[in-house]
Formats: structure tokens, sequence, C-alpha cells
């Protein structure tokens, strides 16, 4: 059984033991339990349920695993003949989730 679930603006495919990087906004620490209830879409066994834009009493429950950093990203800004040269750099931290059971 797979599932397609929305977290903030990002969409992922999960089965039941894929890890995925999730931007959760609040700090959450190793072994806390995720709900994320926004279901878009669940397939497996031949049937396939897609939903308006979500699926109803449908859920994918995961485990925190840690927290990780992205990877770094650089915007340079440069203006030819002015002397202008800016660079900054940024990493995104994001939360490390194992997908424990969908429901639904």
């Amino acid at each position: 059984m797979y599932a397609v679930i929305s977290d903030r603006s990002r969409q992922f495919t999960v089965r039941p033991g894929d890890q995925i990087l999730c931007d959760l906004g609040e700090a959450r620490e190793k072994g806390d339990s995720v709900t994320f209830s926004d279901v878009l879409l669940l397939g497996g066994e031949g049937a396939v349920k897609v939903g308006k834009p979500f699926l109803k009493g449908a859920s994918v429950v995961g485990e925190v695993i840690g927290e990780e950093k992205g990877e770094k990203l650089v915007a340079f800004r440069f203006r030819r003949r002015k002397n202008v040269r800016v660079k900054r750099g940024h990493r995104q931290k994001y939360t490390n989730v194992r997908i424990q059971e969908i429901k639904g």
C-alpha cells in the first residue's frame, strides 16, 4: 500500500518503512509520533482512491528519527564593472520521519 501526502507545500509518495525529510515547523524530539492528515491518494492492492482534494478518514502515521540539514544553497549577486559581489548561503533544517503505517 502507498499514499501521496501533502506537507505544507511539498508532496510525498510514501510506503510503510520509507524515510522522508519534512519541513516541520515546531520542534519535535526523537521518537515522537507525527500524523499527516492531508492524504491526496491511497493506492495498492488493485484499488486507487483519489481525494478531492483530500481523502476523509485517511491518515499516515510516522515516527521522528531526528533533525538533518539540507544541501547548502548559494545566492551570488554580481554586477560587472561595479565592484558589487554579495555571496549568501543557506541550509534548511529538516525533520527526518520514518513512515510507520497508512490508515484509510
